[in-house]
């Protein structure tokens, strides 16, 4: 990867993902503010950035095993407002790897404000669309950053 592509991706810090975002025109309602389910967009973004750094690409992911990744259950506790033209910070981290899911816990941050907070519970899927184990390489390579059990 690129040293470019590479500085798109953010960077990990003691096991934590951080992600910057840029709210723009297209992610506001009527009122101006973040339409809710862009905090999710960001969330997605921070997820699959996070997991390109650990060298888990999706493309390379559903290429070599036949496998892809879904949102199994989603919470999500919506704290304050995003506006046009903030500067967010999606903080992620593994927690819970088992056979077929691994937990994330992510938080949406306007500097020392916690925007958004997500919990979920990712499934991987094979072709057929069933639950299947995460590959033992991939398992190798997420393992030592799901062992988080605090929230964001």
């Amino acid at each position: 990867m690129s040293a470019a592509a590479l500085a798109l991706s953010g960077r990990i810090e003691e096991a934590t993902h951080f992600f910057p975002v840029r709210v723009y025109y297209e992610d506001t309602d009527a009122g101006g503010l973040v339409y809710y389910a862009n905090y999710l967009k960001y969330a997605e973004r921070g997820r699959t950035e996070m997991l390109r750094l650990l060298n888990v690409n999706h493309t390379e992911t559903a290429e070599r095993y036949g496998l892809a990744f879904a949102v199994r259950d989603c919470a999500a506790d919506y704290r304050r407002a995003a506006r046009l033209d903030d500067v967010l910070e999606v903080r992620s981290r593994l927690f819970d790897l088992r056979g077929a899911t691994i937990g994330v816990d992510q938080g949406i941050w306007r500097e020392d404000d916690l925007v958004a907070h997500l919990r979920l519970r990712i499934v991987c899927l094979n072709r057929q669309g069933r639950p299947a184990r995460f590959p033992g390489p991939m398992r190798t390579t997420l393992q030592p950053y799901a062992n988080t059990r605090e929230q964001i």
